[in-house]
């Protein structure tokens, strides 16, 4: 096992201990098994380092967060399910965790508040005043800011994993999410995200819509 897995075994294990379940309940098979479903071959973004990112990224957010273990638990379960030609990946990945979470003495509550967390990522609009949905949708968008080569080899990433979809489609397609995007007043709704990433992001999202749909493409 590699270091990188093993980490997130640990922290798999420490984040649903925070989060009530059942002490005598070994939660490495579920740990492997959502392991295994973020390494599956299909993907090239939504990968285990993906995850690992995310998860980096509550750390730094969740302090305002109301339930930090709930939002780490969405953040395992957010892309669990991942097919590219579907469309229906946030409801399974949601409907996982309402299977998976009550097994280990998670109790309904929060099961509930992560499943919903969840299916928030579908919009990444979280209402005003949700800190949990904040924290979870700054995570998984803060890739939207990174440096030139970081923000290079996401798209890139994104367009592996569509690889069967002819390039005009994938224009089209590619274009009408960033326009999506960029017209929410705030990508960003944390403290930190506001002030470190909300710039940034927009001006990737602006440069590469403008690539994308540019004389010549």
């Amino acid at each position: 096992m590699d270091t990188a897995t093993a980490d997130l075994r640990a922290r798999w294990a420490a984040t649903t201990a925070a989060a009530g379940a059942d002490p005598g309940l070994d939660p490495a098979p579920y740990a492997d098994r959502l392991l295994t479903a973020w390494a599956e071959p299909q993907r090239r973004y939504h990968t285990t380092a993906h995850l690992a990112d995310v998860l980096a990224r509550i750390d730094v957010l969740a302090p305002h967060a109301a339930d930090p273990a709930a939002v780490e638990l969405a953040a395992w379960f957010h892309d669990a399910v991942y097919r590219p030609d579907r469309s229906e990946n946030e409801e399974r990945s949601a409907a996982l965790a309402e299977r998976a979470l009550p097994e280990l003495g998670i109790d309904a509550a929060r099961t509930a508040e992560v499943a919903r967390l969840v299916r928030l990522t579908v919009t990444h609009d979280p209402a005003s005043g949700d800190t949990n949905g904040e924290v979870l949708c700054d995570a998984d968008l803060a890739v939207l800011a990174g440096g030139p080569e970081a923000y290079a080899a996401y798209t890139a990433a994104v367009r592996a994993e569509y690889g069967f979809v002819p390039d005009d489609a994938f224009r089209t397609g590619r274009a009408a999410v960033l326009r999506q995007l960029l017209d929410l007043p705030r990508l960003f709704r944390t403290p930190h995200g506001t002030a470190h990433w909300e710039a940034p992001a927009r001006h990737n999202l602006a440069a590469e819509l403008a690539r994308l749909t540019g004389p010549g493409e």
